[in-house]
């Protein structure tokens, strides 16, 4: 036997959350389902955790220039990835914390932990649960996707989202795209200290200015 809902949110990325709160308010019964990480990729692989990781590699980048500023520091200006991680999780975490806590305080809003797949246009099962509801949204977010380059499941690599479980100063970075996102990776982890190589099949023709 399915469980009736007015509406049915698949994922608690940016718009998920939002939309549970104002079907709540509406006094309208909603499930929210979510497989992994209350808050989706902004709260733990996307904005919040790279912006932590830039402000550490401005710090950095800052206390390397102590001087045009009047203060002088150590030379030695390292960096300790085990801390920088630490400190990104744990902001990433309250975040991610504070999501959970919104939506399992909200009325008349039911919290679902695990996948959810469609049985039907308007029934969801998940955990073996059978919900239906007359409105279902899909707010899954996005995947890094993996280039079918020869070779590149034979090396290590990682995505933006792998990333965020690095822990250690890798000597050289290799990136490949010239995006916002590599771009932010590729002066972050150069800032902290690596060698960087940026790979852009995309870059313009600057003969031609």
């Amino acid at each position: 036997m399915s469980r009736h809902f007015d509406a049915i949110v698949i994922g608690t990325g940016q718009a998920g959350p939002s939309l549970a709160a104002r079907f709540s308010a509406a006094g309208m019964t909603v499930a929210i389902i979510e497989r992994q990480k209350f808050g989706g990729t902004c709260v733990n692989t996307g904005c919040i955790p790279t912006k932590t990781l830039v402000a550490s590699a401005y710090a950095m980048q800052l206390a390397r220039r102590g001087a045009e500023f009047g203060f002088l520091v150590n030379d030695d200006v390292r960096v300790d990835m085990e801390r920088v991680k630490a400190r990104k999780d744990e902001i990433s975490g309250r975040s991610n914390r504070r999501v959970e806590q919104w939506l399992r305080g909200l009325k008349n809003c039911t919290v679902i932990q695990g996948h959810a797949r469609f049985q039907s246009p308007h029934t969801v099962v998940v955990n073996d649960q059978v919900l239906d509801a007359d409105k279902v949204f899909i707010n899954v977010g996005g995947r890094a996707t993996v280039p079918a380059f020869p070779g590149i499941h034979d090396v290590p690599f990682f995505t933006n989202s792998s990333m965020m479980n690095v822990d250690f100063l890798p000597e050289h970075l290799v990136i490949v795209g010239g995006s916002y996102i590599g771009l932010e990776f590729g002066q972050m982890y150069r800032r902290f200290g690596s060698e960087v190589t940026i790979v852009d099949g995309t870059a313009p023709d600057w003969t031609r200015r």
